[in-house]
Order: C-alpha cells, then structure tokens, then sequence
C-alpha cells in the first residue's frame, strides 16, 4: 500500500508553491484577503481548507488546483 496524502502534504505544496512565486505569507494572505495566521496553519497542516479556498489558493498562485494536491 503507497503513502496516504494529508493535510501537511498539501501545506508543504502550499508553502513552496508560494515562496516560488516570491509571496510572504503575509503578502499572500493579504491578496487572498484571509489572515495571515489561517495560511500558516494550512501550511503547518494545522487547518483544514475548504474546496473553495483551495480553487482560491491555486488561482492566486496561478496553478491547476491538481499541483497542490501531488505527492
């Protein structure tokens, strides 16, 4: 049986995803119009997101909603 994906998974894409594109993640929680600390907590894998912030993240970085979720 492979790995699981998990909720950290998707914050570590999140987070390099992010630094890549030269977003703090104050910056980026402030384009997105969220708190800074509710990114953070995605990237620790503290938080949970929804499917709607997530179609929001990957469009605010520009990518296919699929790139945050590889292993």
């Amino acid at each position: 049986m492979g790995q699981k994906f998990a909720v950290g998974d998707f914050g570590r894409n999140l987070r390099k995803a992010r630094k890549a594109r030269g977003f703090s993640q104050e910056g980026f929680a402030h384009a997105m119009d969220l708190d800074r600390t509710y990114i953070g907590g995605i990237e620790r894998g503290e938080r949970n997101p929804g499917l709607k912030v997530i179609v929001r993240i990957a469009d605010a970085l520009e990518l296919d909603v699929t790139e945050l979720f590889k292993h």
